[in-house]
């Protein structure tokens, strides 16, 4: 926040970043419904071709989705152990012998989960084909719910506390100064104490670590770590360099309400086009990196609300832009987002959905950052704050636009707008461009079901075309449950009524 920054001058320019997302987004939205009125023919014209252009990026976008697909099936298939054992150590990126002197370090931060979602993402790294003698796995719970996680703990040390190189345990304090409660400082506090507890008094080099941040319904598939392996030992720049998976939402997709799964999925389908285009790809949720690079950048900030990607800018930023992120094509599955009613399910959705759009308040960071640091070529700083902008302002403003905006000229136009041609063509115009926009909702219905794990046989076989028949609601969801809260977020941070951690429950 602006209030953590020593300079005057450096807060006034924080704080007024923070109003960019808000004014972007809500003065977009202010300006088409007030030229909608006085300039009517404009916007008419203006929404056809934005309507256009959002089509031709909806099929440029489902081609990226088949790509990645089978890439990611491909590399499920690959064996990474035996592509490893047949590399020439000299051509790995790293001076090493061996692979195998490639440790995985996993962060586990856990709060009031039950015992049965931890168990279940100890047993997916028990079950990995990679080395245990290479895992040290941090389950990192907090110290304020220490009356109800005593017993999680216990149990997962019990049953897992053999089967890796180490089960280290960490209980995050409450009410350290500078924390903000929540994955961030979590990861934070479990970082440092492995560091000095377990790897400095062992000797292992920083390099020969790669470091995990995972969800506690985090359950990685088989052959993870070994791809990770490749993939950080074959890089151009493995100490440069975040490797992010594909997250598939899918732990327990079948116990979801139908507009928990669309929302997962439709997460899960914007990630994997994004790991077609990797200039734009950014850290979310379980992603992996080096630890030397998290170390030198003093590990994750304590007092953020949406990590997920502010730890790729702060190496960016650290680095002078010689930082990237990779997409490896494997997937991590996690949970979707069920609660114990339909009602709590819809509210939750919403509150996720906010605090990842709270993400706005990287740009304030990243800005304030690009200024300070001139060793950022300004071709990189403008092409990474010009995304990072334009990410933040579709996400506010897409849906209403195309959904609504059709309708409005028509309704503030008056008389004379009425009397031009455009005026009675303009909802079929906007209409049939939609329907031919389905392509991309038939592309999310098909990948979808092959990504669904087997289905209870109680469900009966008629549950999939039930599925695919739910995208339809897609784009009415967007604008409640994705615009709406992104717009909550931006205003917010706006306002100066920052927003606290909002841990998402976790319901089997």
């Amino acid at each position: 926040m602006a209030s953590d920054l020593k300079d005057p001058k450096d807060r006034i320019i924080f704080r007024l970043l923070e109003f960019l997302p808000g004014i972007l987004s809500w003065g977009t939205l202010i300006i088409l419904f007030l030229l909608s009125w006085l300039k009517p023919f404009f916007v008419a014209i203006f929404i056809i071709l934005f309507t256009i252009y959002w089509f031709f990026r909806t099929v440029y976008f489902s081609f990226h989705l088949r790509s990645t697909y089978y890439r990611m099936r491909m590399n499920e298939r690959a064996d990474w152990i035996k592509e490893l054992d047949y590399k020439n150590p000299k051509t790995f990126s790293l001076p090493i012998s061996d692979w195998k002197e490639i440790y995985h370090l996993v962060l586990l931060p856990i709060c009031k989960e039950p015992l049965e979602i931890a168990r279940e993402a100890l047993l997916s790294l028990k079950n990995t084909d990679y080395p245990k003698n290479r895992l040290i796995v941090v389950l990192s719970a907090e110290e304020s719910q220490k009356a109800t996680l005593a017993s999680v703990v216990e149990n997962i040390e019990k049953e897992f506390g053999n089967d890796f190189f180490k089960l280290f345990i960490t209980w995050h304090p409450s009410n350290l100064p500078g924390d903000i409660p929540g994955h961030a400082s979590n990861d934070a506090w479990a970082s440092k104490q492995v560091k000095e507890l377990v790897i400095d008094p062992l000797n292992i080099s920083y390099e020969n670590i790669i470091v995990s941040s995972f969800d506690i319904d985090t359950c990685v598939f088989p052959k993870y770590f070994s791809c990770l392996t490749y993939y950080y030992l074959t890089s151009k720049n493995p100490l440069r360099t975040s490797f992010q998976p594909i997250p598939l939402y899918i732990n327990n997709i079948w116990q979801a309400p139908f507009f928990s799964r669309i929302f997962s999925f439709s997460s899960t389908f914007w990630q994997m086009m994004c790991q077609e285009r990797p200039e734009k790809l950014l850290t979310f949720s379980s992603h992996s990196m080096p630890f030397k690079a998290l170390a030198e950048v003093g590990f994750k900030q304590r007092n953020v609300i949406s990590d997920d990607s502010r730890i790729f800018w702060q190496c960016f930023l650290q680095y002078d832009g010689n930082y990237d992120v990779t997409p490896i094509f494997y997937p991590v599955s996690m949970d979707a987002n069920v609660s114990k009613s339909f009602l709590r399910t819809l509210i939750n959705i919403y509150k996720q959905q906010r605090r990842w759009a709270y993400g706005a308040a990287d740009i304030a960071y990243v800005f304030l950052g690009f200024l300070r640091n001139k060793k950022i070529s300004l071709y990189k700083r403008f092409l990474k704050g010009f995304d990072l902008i334009e990410g933040h302002w579709s996400w506010a403003t897409v849906s209403i636009m195309i959904f609504f905006l059709g309708w409005l000229p028509i309704a503030l136009g008056g008389p004379e707008f009425s009397q031009h041609l455009i005026s009675y063509s303009l909802p079929k115009v906007i209409s049939r461009i939609l329907t031919f926009s389905m392509v991309g909702l038939v592309a999310s219905a098909y990948f979808s079901i092959l990504l669904l794990p087997p289905m209870p046989l109680e469900k009966g076989k008629f549950r999939y075309a039930l599925f695919a028949i739910e995208w339809v609601l897609l784009p009415l969801i967007m604008i409640f449950f994705s615009a709406l809260p992104a717009l909550d977020a931006q205003t917010r941070l706006m306002m100066g009524k920052y927003l606290g951690f909002w841990l998402t429950e976790k319901v089997r």
